[in-house]
């Protein structure tokens, strides 16, 4: 693939103490909906950030405003330094999107799928062709470059969005759930994808549902929830803060008490489970003998516990 620009470069530099992206009190309303309220975060030139949160908690909507697709209702918003209420064509100039879904042409094969949608950024025919050679090489579908869309897989389709989202050499590649449905193999493939771009310096802004996805691929994160921040941080950083360092899990617990007042032990119910987490494996380890006929777990603790203990209204904690 082919080097950022020199406008782009000279940009940047004159943006070194900046971010790539800047939100301060950011809004998004409809009618009497906030759905977004208040947001304020940056994201750092070169980092992975990842948006975290439940259905309908914001986070497709941040997005949409971020690549001037939504407008904001009120709050500020600066992406690639660039004020999204002022210059929204510079910015989608500069930024690559991945959707949550699949929006190919589905008459056309795979390389004029791309070659049209460079169009879109006026890049002149000699190297729109170029580029698109050079990306179907980085997605694998060199075999696949004259097949129609409705010929390849689930998985094929997802790297070609990645390598459509990147035709315009962009600062920042936005993606929206990338891998939702996708059987574990495709989406260990494209995590790939996503380190091998990161490597190079791409800013990756990723919006997903799953939790090793945000904890293996994102440097820092934002957990959200009808509309607003909960958490932000490192995803090392909120493990050890909100699940600590090892879990206790016993299925099966109707109707049994949660051992809610041991020191140093977080104590949680979800359903008939019951949940425990402290700093280490011996902390944990005289509760067993209180689950002996359920089925125990003890593991490191991991995303997915602050995201559960965060988000999950019916928990007791």
């Amino acid at each position: 693939m082919s080097g950022k620009s020199k406008n782009l470069d000279a940009m940047e530099k004159n943006l070194e103490t900046s971010f790539a992206i800047e939100a301060e009190n950011l809004q998004k309303s409809y009618g009497e909906l906030r759905a977004v309220d208040g947001v304020s975060f940056d994201v750092r030139y070169g980092e992975a950030f990842g948006l975290l949160g439940p259905n309908g908690a914001g986070k497709s909507t941040m997005m949409r405003m971020i690549y001037c697709r939504t407008p904001l209702t009120a709050g500020s918003l600066r992406v690639v330094g660039l004020d999204v209420t002022k210059d929204p064509r510079a910015i989608k100039a500069r930024v690559g999107v991945v959707p949550q879904e699949n929006n190919f042409d589905p008459d056309l094969n795979v390389r004029d799928n791309l070659l049209v949608y460079a169009r879109y950024f006026r890049i002149p025919r000699p190297d729109a062709e170029q580029r698109a050679d050079e990306l179907i090489a980085f997605a694998g579908l060199q075999d696949k470059r004259h097949v129609r869309i409705d010929e390849l897989s689930g998985g094929m389709k997802r790297r070609l969005m990645i390598a459509r989202a990147l035709l315009n050499d962009p600062t920042i590649l936005i993606l929206d759930e990338p891998t939702t449905g996708l059987d574990p193999h495709v989406r260990y493939a494209l995590w790939e994808k996503l380190r091998e771009l990161r490597g190079k310096g791409l800013t990756i802004l990723l919006s997903t549902h799953y939790m090793d996805e945000a904890e293996k691929l994102c440097d820092r994160l934002l957990i959200v929830d009808q509309g607003k921040i909960l958490v932000r941080g490192t995803p090392r950083q909120l493990i050890e803060e909100h699940a600590r360092h090892f879990a206790l899990e016993a299925r099966g617990c109707n109707g049994r008490p949660l051992h809610d007042h041991i020191p140093h032990v977080i104590a949680e119910r979800r359903g008939s489970t019951h949940f425990y987490f402290a700093a280490s494996s011996e902390e944990l380890a005289p509760l067993l003998h209180h689950y002996e006929d359920c089925e125990t777990y003890l593991r490191p603790s991991n995303l997915e516990d602050v995201f559960l203990r965060l988000t999950d209204r019916n928990s007791l904690t």
